[in-house]
Parts: structure tokens; C-alpha cells; sequence
């Protein structure tokens, strides 16, 4: 049987700001198309799961040459995004069985931040997950979907974890902080997690115990090998 990792996802095309306005939005696409690449390579089967098993929607803002650092890559990612089975035929959040997962992946974006930051579904898997001992990776704004896997007195499963996220000088460098209705690094903290910044925009990642995440686009790599370095490579 293929060894394979889960990819949580989100289905929202937008973020609500703080002034009720939609901002168009969804996954960041170097942040699923690096580690989707990275961990197929090293023999990996990648099942992808969204609210509902909608197909997850793009934030077109990430498939610019600027942001993929030029037109060849922007245009190669665009084709992975567009094309590749993964993320045209996903499951629902609600129909995941933790078991047939080594591992879960969760890539950012604000999409995240509008749906998986309250999915139950998303919190019922990451809390089964993490109560298995399984890795658990997650970049950028992935790091919202942490916030719905609480307990029944809605105490974090995490809690006490160290972890790096979208900082709030990314978020104001970015230009969404004044518009936010809340700030993922904040929230985090909040929650109990302890947060732990690098240098904005540059790659950093954290683990602690089986939870692994990356704190921006450019540590998408970096956290998809790390997390090929934590479960081996797949026969």
C-alpha cells in the first residue's frame, strides 16, 4: 500500500475583512505546489481534503511571475495548480479516515484564515493526528487551522507547542494588517501556542515534537523536506 500524505485545504475565495469587504484570496500556490512536488519525489501519494470537497480555489495574486520569482516558475506553477489530479479531485474534510495518513500537510494563504481557522472537521483531524503521533506540517497562514483543534472546554490541542507562522510584520509589510480582523500570530498566542518569528519573508521553520511549520512562502521547501527527513522516504 502507497504511503500517503493528507493535504488539508481550504474552499474559501475570500477573506472577510474587518469592514464586512471580501478580499479575494485561497491557497497560496507555492505553498502546495513545492511541498506537493517535493514529497511525490520522494514517493509520496498526496490526498487533498476541503470543506466539502470543494476544489481548492487559487489566490491568483500568487501565480504572478513577481511573486513566483519569474514567468518560468509563475508559469509552471500554474500548470501544477491547473492540472495536477490532486487538487481537481479532492475529498471532504468530514469523509477523512486519520488512518490512512502518514502525515498531514496543511498550506497557507488567507483562505485558511476564513475556514479552517473554525472547520471542526479540520480541528477533528489535526487533534486525531497529533494525538496519534503522526507529523503534522503547516505554513504560513496554515497555521490558522491549529485554532479549530480544541477540546470540549475549548482548550487547544497544541497548547504549549513552539510554532512560526505569517508574522504580524509580514502581515503589515503585506498590507492587510489594518485591515484584518485578526492577526494569526495573535491569535496563536493567544491560544497558548508559543510563536517564534524570523526574519520577515525570509525561510524559517520550527518543530516541536511532531508538529513542524513554516513560517512563509519561501519555507514551503524547506518545511516539505523537513518533513520528508521525519518520515523517510516512501518504498
Amino acid at each position: 500500500m502507497s504511503r500517503t500524505v493528507l493535504f488539508v485545504m481550504t474552499g474559501s475565495d475570500h477573506w472577510t475583512l474587518n469592514d464586512g469587504t471580501k478580499h479575494a484570496t485561497g491557497f497560496w500556490a507555492e505553498e502546495a505546489v513545492a511541498p506537493l512536488e517535493i514529497l511525490k519525489d520522494a514517493g509520496y501519494a498526496v490526498t487533498v481534503a476541503t470543506p466539502g470537497g470543494v476544489r481548492p480555489p487559487v489566490d491568483e495574486g500568487s501565480l504572478t511571475a513577481e511573486r513566483a520569482g519569474s514567468a518560468e516558475a509563475a508559469a509552471h506553477i500554474r500548470d501544477v495548480v491547473e492540472s495536477a489530479p490532486e487538487f481537481q479531485n479532492p475529498i471532504a474534510l468530514s469523509d477523512v479516515v486519520v488512518d490512512d495518513y502518514d502525515a498531514v500537510f496543511v498550506p497557507g494563504g488567507h483562505g485558511p484564515m476564513e475556514d479552517l481557522a473554525v472547520d471542526p472537521e479540520a480541528g477533528r483531524i489535526l487533534t486525531a493526528v497529533n494525538g496519534a503521533d503522526r507529523p503534522v506540517a503547516i505554513v504560513c497562514h496554515g497555521p490558522a487551522a491549529l485554532l479549530s483543534a480544541t477540546d470540549g472546554a475549548g482548550k487547544n490541542t497544541f497548547v504549549g507547542h513552539t510554532v512560526t507562522g505569517f508574522t504580524n510584520a509580514e502581515e503589515e509589510q503585506g498590507g492587510l494588517a489594518a485591515k484584518a480582523p485578526w492577526l494569526l500570530q495573535d491569535r496563536l498566542t493567544d491560544a497558548g501556542l508559543k510563536v517564534v518569528t524570523g526574519e520577515p519573508w525570509a525561510p524559517h521553520i520550527e518543530t516541536d515534537r511532531n508538529l513542524l511549520t513554516g513560517q512563509n512562502p519561501a519555507s514551503s521547501g524547506p518545511l516539505a523536506r523537513a518533513l520528508v527527513d521525519r518520515l523517510g522516504k516512501a518504498d
